[in-house]
C-alpha cells in the first residue's frame, strides 16, 4: 500500500463566528487534533492507499496540501471560511500550495443540506471571478452518487470522515490529465476497486471520524 508523510502541509483551524457554540481553546486544539488525524488517515488509506485519486500522491509528498480544519457550526460561518481558503489558494505560489482541503466537522452532517450548499460554493467561485481558475470538489461520511442505494459500496469512493471541501487548481487539474493517460476512466476504476473492496474490507481501513468521548458521570462523594 502506498503511504504518505506524517503531515499534510500547513494544518491550521478556524473558529466559529457570530453566535456559535462557545468552545474552549482546549477543545478546539482537541477537536483540531482529532479531525487532523482522522483525515490525514483516510488521505493515507483510502485515497492514496486504494489509488482513488493517481495525482493525490504526488502533492501530498511534495508538502503541497493545505489542511484547513473550520470549526464552523452554521453553513454561513463555512461560506465565509470557504471564500477565505478560495482567495488564500489562488493567491499562494502554486509550488508552495497545489490544493486545499477545508473539512467542517460541526456543519452541514446531512448529505442533502450539504449538496444544497455547493450551489453556494459555486457561485462564491464565481463571485470572487475564480471559476476556471479553481474548482470545488466535495466529499462527506453520507455521500451519494445520484441513482445509487445509501449503502452502495462505490459511494465510498467519495466518503471522507466530515464533510469536506476540496479545492483545486484548474491548471493543475490540465496538467495531471495531460500526463495521466486514461484520466476519463478513472471514476470506472474506482467503482471496481470499491466493488472488489467490498464493506468488509472498506471497514478494515478504519477511515471514519473518531467517535467523540462521552462524559463519565463523577461519583458523589
Amino acid at each position: 500500500m502506498n503511504t504518505a508523510p506524517d503531515r499534510p502541509s500547513q494544518v491550521c483551524a478556524v473558529a466559529p463566528q457570530g453566535d456559535g457554540t462557545p468552545v474552549s481553546p482546549r477543545d478546539h486544539a482537541t477537536c483540531h487534533n482529532t479531525v487532523l488525524n482522522d483525515t490525514r488517515r483516510w488521505l493515507e488509506r483510502a485515497v492514496i492507499g486504494l489509488n482513488l485519486c493517481p495525482f493525490a500522491k504526488a502533492v501530498v509528498v511534495k508538502d503541497q496540501v493545505r489542511l484547513r480544519v473550520s470549526l464552523a457550526r452554521d453553513p454561513a460561518d463555512l461560506l465565509q471560511h470557504l471564500i477565505a481558503e478560495l482567495q488564500a489558494l489562488d493567491a499562494a505560489d502554486p509550488q508552495a500550495r497545489d490544493t486545499t482541503l477545508l473539512v467542517a466537522p460541526h456543519c452541514l452532517q446531512d448529505f442533502l443540506d450539504f449538496n444544497d450548499f455547493l450551489a453556494q460554493a459555486d457561485e462564491a467561485l464565481r463571485s470572487l471571478d475564480l471559476e476556471g481558475v479553481l474548482q470545488i470538489a466535495s466529499f462527506h461520511p453520507q455521500y451519494q452518487f445520484a441513482g445509487t442505494a445509501p449503502d452502495d459500496i462505490t459511494n465510498c469512493t467519495n466518503r471522507a470522515p466530515y464533510p469536506t471541501l476540496h479545492l483545486l487548481r484548474e491548471s493543475s487539474i490540465d496538467r495531471a490529465v495531460a500526463v495521466f493517460p486514461a484520466a476519463e476512466a478513472i471514476f470506472e476504476t474506482n467503482m471496481t476497486t470499491l466493488e472488489t473492496l467490498g464493506h468488509a474490507g472498506w471497514r478494515a481501513l478504519d477511515v471514519g471520524a473518531t467517535p467523540e468521548p462521552t462524559e463519565t458521570p463523577q461519583r458523589q462523594p
